[in-house]
């Protein structure tokens, strides 16, 4: 049953707003202690004597801990609920960030960036999904992209403060400059209400009854279609085992959820994200300088751009943002290509100059798409009972190939040149054109159970 309708005279109310930028933060934290090594690896590097393979193991420790804080989060989220994994992972944002700082050694400071990837992981999967069970369907697409917003806030802030330090190579406060954030999510999530959803699972219907009375202002014939809506999916579910994941319709769902992950790292958003000054300095950047304004330039584009997916996913839908962002990233990625190939026989500042405007396309095409949005549907796709579960594995999707697209894009350079890397890249997002085409739905402006009952039609369960 869709309630499409039924919310069209409804107002924004104030607890969705605060309760969705209050979990957005877990995004901001995220995004900062993504970006804020592509300044301090360096000065880290010296202090610990690094060789290559330990810069590359300080990175993607990270990464590492991401992976295994989202699978920790899909075997909890289901019984402790969205909010309380959501203030568990403020408290390893915190730990993590303080030791960060404090780190007396390589292996001291690799342990504590792992504790931080966990809080990522955990925070990444149960933060989105929070945030859509709060929010009312017609909204819920620019309330999600609200925690990608906050992504490319926080590495657009990481960047500020590694400029800020840069001149005295101070790394440990560029990494324990997000102990302010962490601690500010931790007092706010105390503060929001749980998941009306996550409460009707557990059987707690009065609570998620006074929740949805302040989400709905005491319209009490929405809360009872609410609950009503909700009820009727329960019923016809199973308790959800893992087995139920790999089952129609639940199955189809995971494809669309984990493709979309694999689409997101693997177009090379992470490899610009981490090694932007690298990048600009190849590109014929003469100075250090130059190349770190031209990094913070493409976090400023990062941020703007998002404001076009809040802007208008909930007004033309997910997929003509997709299709929209695909087509430019595979024009950008082989502009960057063609850019490199004139390493040479075009004088360096006109090529860096390329670079820069192409590196920028390519950013606000991911943005306004690939960026927010398979976050937005993996909280949208997944049945209640199965849900918890589900994000956690596309969470861990977007880690883990993110983990791989990091540590070997150092290799594909000296494997196949850069030219070439950013063509494998674009040859990603033609196969995405084609996996967005035949399997993504639209999930515009339907509630969470009218979503599912779709996917039940579709598969006659």
């Amino acid at each position: 049953m869709s309630n499409k309708n039924k919310e069209s005279n409804q107002k924004i109310n104030i607890i969705v707003i605060f309760a969705s930028a209050i979990a957005a933060l877990a995004g901001l934290l995220a995004g900062f202690d993504t970006g804020i090594i592509s300044g301090a690896l360096e000065f880290i590097a010296k202090s610990f004597q690094l060789t290559t393979i330990g810069k590359e193991t300080v990175v993607s420790m990270v990464l590492v801990g991401g992976v295994i804080g989202a699978l920790i989060n899909g075997m909890l989220a289901d019984k402790l609920g969205r909010k309380r994994m959501v203030v568990l992972a403020s408290l390893l944002y915190i730990v993590g960030s303080v030791a960060s700082a404090l780190s007396p050694s390589e292996l001291f400071l690799e342990i504590s960036r792992f504790v931080l990837g966990l809080a990522i992981g955990g925070a990444s999967a149960s933060a989105p999904l929070y945030i859509a069970e709060v929010s009312p369907a017609r909204i819920r697409g620019s309330l999600v992209t609200l925690f990608q917003l906050a992504i490319t806030i926080g590495i657009l802030a990481a960047y500020f403060v590694d400029l800020a330090f840069t001149a005295s190579g101070n790394w440990r406060f560029m990494l324990g400059s997000s102990f302010i954030p962490a601690v500010v999510l931790l007092i706010g999530m105390f503060g929001l209400p749980d998941s009306p959803r996550w409460l009707i699972k557990r059987g707690r219907l009065e609570d998620a009854k006074k929740i949805l009375n302040k989400i709905y202002e005491g319209d009490t014939t929405q809360v009872s279609t609410e609950i009503e809506d909700i009820q009727s999916v329960i019923a016809t579910e199973s308790e959800g085992s893992f087995a139920a994941l790999f089952k129609p319709p639940a199955s189809f769902a995971l494809i669309i959820a984990v493709g979309l992950f694999i689409i997101q790292q693997f177009v090379g958003i992470n490899t610009v994200i981490y090694y932007a000054p690298i990048i600009f300095k190849d590109a014929g950047m003469e100075s250090s300088k130059a190349a770190i304004w031209a990094t913070v330039s493409v976090g400023v584009v990062n941020v703007l751009a998002t404001f076009i997916a809040i802007w208008l996913i909930d007004k033309v839908g997910r997929k003509p943002l997709m299709y929209a962002g695909l087509i430019g990233m595979i024009l950008s990625l082989t502009g960057m290509g063609i850019a490199y190939k004139l390493i040479g026989s075009t004088s360096s500042s006109e090529i860096g100059t390329i670079t820069v405007i192409a590196v920028w396309i390519y950013i606000a095409c991911f943005a306004f798409s690939f960026g927010p949005i398979p976050w937005l549907m993996m909280t949208e796709i997944f049945p209640l009972q199965l849900r918890g579960r589900a994000v956690s594995i596309a969470t861990m999707t977007s880690w883990g190939c993110n983990l791989i697209v990091s540590f070997t894009f150092l290799s594909l350079l000296n494997a196949i040149g850069t030219s070439y890397t950013f063509w494998l890249y674009a040859l990603v997002g033609i196969l995405g054109l084609f996996f967005v085409w035949r399997l993504v739905p639209e999930t515009k402006g339907l509630s969470l159970e009218a979503i599912e009952e779709a996917k039940k039609e579709k598969f006659h369960v």
